[in-house]
């Protein structure tokens, strides 16, 4: 696997994956059924921000976006959004994309990560980014209509740097 920076040129590959993960909707309060040009500028971020790939075999199976979580007295934390390909979940690229969007914080000199809106029930995502550091800070209650579980909350997740 290797992940590097997205291109416009890569939009057109992360698009099916990105509409499927919204159409599903357990995970992203996005919009659904977006063209691919809707959906856009709602994944591929513009610097400071930063859109990677992750590329295995020669095809995208992952990407994630990063940035700073809020501008100006907020530029100092950083966050990030993470999609894996449904066909290729299960495969560690989703741990990789979280590690990579940590060590680049770090590198731009971020002082700490939020994660704004994790879903509660999302237990692998969950799983991951405790395994990786960050934690629970806060449970925003009832803010996330999921297909299954109705109503529930979103975590607030934090790691400093």
């Amino acid at each position: 696997m290797k992940i590097r920076i997205a291109s416009d040129e890569d939009w057109p590959s992360i698009y099916p994956f990105y509409s499927a993960i919204m159409a599903e909707g357990r995970t992203y309060a996005f919009p659904e059924g977006q063209s691919l040009e809707e959906a856009k500028p709602w994944w591929m971020e513009a610097p400071p921000g930063r859109t990677v790939v992750a590329v295995v075999d020669g095809v995208i199976a992952g990407s994630a976006k990063m940035g700073p979580n809020k501008p100006g007295r907020g530029a100092h934390i950083g966050t990030g959004s993470f999609l894996v390909d449904p066909a290729y979940q299960g495969r560690g690229i989703g741990r990789a994309l979280g590690e990579y969007v940590v060590g680049w914080h770090r590198e731009q000199g971020f002082h700490g990560i939020q994660f704004n809106a994790v879903v509660e029930v999302n237990e692998p995502a969950v799983h991951l980014w405790t395994s990786l550091g960050f934690e629970v800070v806060g449970t925003v209650p009832e803010v996330f209509d999921h297909p299954e579980h109705g109503l529930v909350g979103q975590h607030v997740m934090f790691r400093r740097l």
